[in-house]
């Protein structure tokens, strides 16, 4: 579909039992673009037989699988979102409405847990920490990093996020404030995802999520 109004990233790594449900619910004005980040599965031969572009990026991290996804966007507007079933995609008009109308230049879905396993305690206490360092550097009040996120395809690429791990997310709201976005949230329901995750699904994982994350902060210029 190379007339879409919005391209959606999608990055896996083993996600087949997720991924035939998320393309499901695709918007039909939505080009689904999933990046394969070096699967052991079927994923990947799934997304094609559902029509998705399917991109390789071997190397391993949430931020080189945007960045290659990022890379083949063709659309004005590109959504990013898990692949994991936690997020539903159909929830993207309503990001993407915000974005269209001039209201928001980044919008990000603020997760509201479905159930109580939904957000393990540890992952969502270290994204509360995380979102008031955000506040306190940036002056941006948020409550949460948003792993399903919108924008405008050529303001995204000017950013220049550099981080290739699990520290994108934060890199991207810290350079988005610096240039000035106005950032938005957007509720949106977040249930448990389909098998493990391989960051908050441990704290093992969590705390490597933090490390990349405070290596971000002093990364990025003030």
């Amino acid at each position: 579909m190379t007339g879409a109004r919005v391209d959606l990233v999608l990055p896996c790594l083993d996600e087949e039992r997720a991924l035939p449900w998320v393309l499901n619910r695709v918007p039909t004005w939505c080009r689904a673009i999933v990046v394969d980040n070096g699967s052991s599965d079927r994923s990947a031969d799934l997304a094609r037989e559902r029509g998705a572009l399917v991109v390789a990026e071997p190397r391993r991290g949430y931020g080189a699988a945007v960045a290659a996804g990022l890379a083949a966007v063709r659309a004005p507007l590109v959504a990013v979102c898990d692949a994991d079933a936690s997020l539903d995609p159909s929830e993207l008009a309503r990001l993407v409405d915000a974005v269209e109308h001039g209201d928001a230049d980044l919008v990000l879905g603020r997760r509201r847990p479905t159930t109580r396993g939904a957000w393990p305690v540890h992952a969502r206490l270290a994204n509360r920490v995380l979102a008031a360092r955000v506040a306190r550097r940036t002056g941006v009040r948020l409550h949460d990093l948003g792993p399903i996120r919108v924008a405008r395809t050529q303001a995204l690429r000017a950013l220049g996020v550099r981080d290739r791990r699990s520290g994108y997310p934060l890199e991207l709201v810290l350079r988005a404030a610096a240039a000035g976005w106005r950032i938005r949230e957007v509720d949106v329901p977040y249930t448990p995802r389909a098998g493990r995750s391989k960051v908050t699904g441990t704290v093992r994982g969590t705390v490597t999520a933090v490390a990349d994350m405070s290596r971000v902060f002093a990364a990025v210029p003030r």
